[in-house]
């Protein structure tokens, strides 16, 4: 529509800049969403064909990253995470020794399995032990969230940003081959952009990266994390001592809705007769009469058939009230359940995701009975005291619902990308340890293939001659190998592999790939590289520094992989510019991508640990600054060295 450049550089630029805003200003906002539109809005306008625009759904980072959920949720459906986590802190004995094996396990871990499977088994095996131990899970759960994100820095499988990044130099290094051929490149080639002295100067730069080459990096901001967790860990980390008394129970505050049914034998008791006035764990905040509030409630408050009574207090508290007859939660009375609590319903918490469609609704109109055949009972929410109607809270990423829900709940719904964390109160998540071996041998089969991935070509060349097929070197056909082996050895079901992807997130990786391609072929990302040029000169390592002090920004408030994909066009352009090399560029963003350290909602697993660890805001600001500090000084000083100018 809009042939003119300058034009379609303000539409790109503002269109961007619209999608942070609106990210910055409405957290719930759905990121697969905004791309989406934004993709939407420059195909309409132009900016890319539509053809181009669906490449990014069909690009071998969704393929991977989508067969990796589903290897990871075989590794957790069968037992094999949990049996790792018993095994890994059985033997500590000290807040210091639990450090040492969870900072070296989740490192490891995470390079070759998804961080956030990892985080979320880990969880409750590091609750058992810290409450076993006296020892408060604030002090270790926010180290393994930081260790997974580092651990995904040191492999090419290690992250999505990775296999993205990787991805992008397949597809320039095939075009650059045509070149070498002498071939005409397609008139919508990004490479069109540059010029081809440049590019034939530095043609190596833009080959694919081998499994290790990251952890040249990796490995060493990994170690200096891992380092400073040990080492200042007790200083930057919270110590929620007031968790101690009952561990699982007082680190997450729920507020709960009760309503007095007609057979309740508390009618006609007062507030202090009824032994609602000094429960432990629970404080009774308001009482609710036909539309009369009661703030606070006197101790001679006599009860009536249809009061509600709103408290705050402990799981376990909240779990004896419900037993309390003819007590029920103000749910049940909706047309979700019947009234009376039923045997055959299990209580389950679950953690929200940024992807789950309950963010920005209030519970009343969410539907729950439809959506997951449960009931919210109570709410948590980081450190909160919530004090409004039950039905009439807005959730967030990051709120902890207490659900009463249909046996099966935990199994059905544990891997759906709605939840970070799915656990039963009451009821215990199903396993197949049958098939512990066979899905720890996909796995390590997988390992292998990956790390062998370099040599391959040439030790079967003798079998396929010159063309070896491409198969076998491709991370993404070796994931979803091992993905349809997990489902075909039984090691879970087809039911759990489908809800083990999340395809929010994977839209969102499609959509972004091609809101960053549009941004590319426009010359938008072309004139900001020149720009940031400008401003700072034409010092190479001064303009490294700019490039990953922006993607570390824009990493913590938007996905790491949608970030990679805008940014990478433009680390390409500041290199152009430059007239340098374009490796330490794209290492660069390749792992400043994934460095979100100082906000709850940068990296998935920080959102993960908020609640059960009782965090809050600043606790991140202030573990998170001087990691974001000294890695990112460390990645500035050796990205040059490893990959020169």
């Amino acid at each position: 529509m809009f042939q003119n450049q300058s034009i379609q550089i303000l539409i790109a630029l503002s269109t961007i800049v619209a999608v942070f805003t609106v990210l910055y200003v409405r957290r719930s906002a759905p990121l697969e969403i905004l791309f989406s539109l934004a993709l939407g809005f420059f195909i309409f306008c132009g900016l890319i064909e539509p053809s181009e625009a669906w490449e990014g759904f069909a690009n071998g980072t969704v393929i991977a990253i989508g067969s990796l959920l589903v290897v990871t949720a075989g590794l957790r459906t069968s037992g094999v995470l949990d049996h790792i986590g018993r095994v890994l802190l059985g033997p500590a004995r000290s807040e210091g020794s639990a450090m040492f094996r969870l900072v070296a396990a989740v490192g490891a871990g995470s390079a070759f399995l998804l961080n956030t499977a990892i985080v979320a088994m880990l969880m409750p095996q590091v609750v058992q032990w810290c409450r076993r131990h006296h020892v408060s899970p604030s002090r270790l759960l926010l180290p393994i969230s930081y260790m997974a994100i580092l651990g995904g820095t040191c492999t090419l499988v290690g992250t999505s940003t990775n296999l993205l990044v990787n991805e992008t130099l397949t597809q320039i290094d095939g075009e650059l081959l045509q070149l070498d051929s002498g071939q005409q490149l397609r008139a919508d080639s990004i490479l069109n952009k540059y010029d081809r002295t440049w590019l034939q100067q530095y043609r190596a730069s833009f080959a694919p990266m081998q499994m290790f080459e990251i952890s040249k990096i990796g490995v060493p901001c990994a170690l200096l994390g891992g380092f400073l967790l040990l080492l200042l860990g007790r200083k930057l980390l919270p110590n929620r001592t007031e968790m101690l008394g009952s561990l699982e129970d007082q680190r997450r505050e729920y507020l709960v809705e009760m309503v007095v049914l007609d057979e309740c034998p508390l009618i006609g008791k007062t507030v202090e007769q009824g032994g609602l006035r000094h429960l432990p764990g629970l404080f009774l905040v308001e009482l609710d009469r036909d539309g009369d509030i009661f703030y606070p409630v006197s101790p001679s408050a006599r009860l009536k058939e249809g009061d509600r009574l709103l408290f705050t207090g402990i799981l376990s508290s909240i779990v004896d009230l419900k037993k309390v007859r003819g007590l029920v939660p103000a749910s049940d009375l909706t047309a979700e359940f019947e009234p009376n609590p039923d045997s055959n319903r299990s209580l389950v918490e679950v953690v929200l995701s940024p992807s789950s469609p309950l963010v920005g609704s209030t519970i009343r109109n969410a539907n729950f009975r439809r959506l997951y055949n449960a009931a919210v009972i109570a709410v948590h929410r980081n450190g909160e005291r919530l004090q409004t109607k039950i039905g009439d809270i807005k959730m967030q990423a990051g709120d902890t619902l207490l659900l009463q829900a249909a046996p099966g709940f935990v199994r059905n719904f544990r891997n759906r990308p709605d939840f970070y964390l799915v656990s039963g109160v009451d009821e215990v998540e199903e396993r197949r340890p049958g098939k512990m071996l066979l899905a720890s041998a996909i796995t390590i089969a997988l390992i292998s293939w990956l790390l062998c991935m370099p040599w391959l070509s040439a030790w079967l060349a003798p079998l396929y001659g010159a063309d070896v097929p491409s198969f076998w070197t491709s991370p993404a056909a070796a994931i979803f190998v091992a993905a349809m082996g997990m489902i075909v050895a039984g090691c879970l079901s087809t039911s759990d592999a489908r809800n083990a992807i999340d395809f929010p997130m994977l839209l969102t990786i499609g959509a972004a790939i091609g809101v960053g391609r549009a941004v590319h072929l426009c010359g938008a990302a072309d004139t900001v590289a020149w720009a940031v040029v400008s401003a700072i000169g034409n010092n190479p390592y001064f303009a490294l520094s700019a490039l990953f002090l922006i993607t570390v920004v824009f990493t913590e408030m938007i996905s790491n992989v949608a970030v990679a994909a805008l940014m990478i066009s433009i680390a390409f352009g500041m290199a152009s510019n430059l007239q340098v090399d374009p490796r330490p560029f794209i290492i660069t963003v390749t792992l400043a991508a994934s460095l979100s350290f100082v906000s709850p909602i940068g990296y998935q697993t920080n959102l993960m640990v908020m609640g059960p660890g009782g965090y809050r805001p600043k606790d991140y600001l202030r573990a998170g600054l001087p990691f974001t500090l000294l890695i990112g000084s460390l990645a500035v000083v050796l990205i040059p060295l490893i990959w020169p100018f």
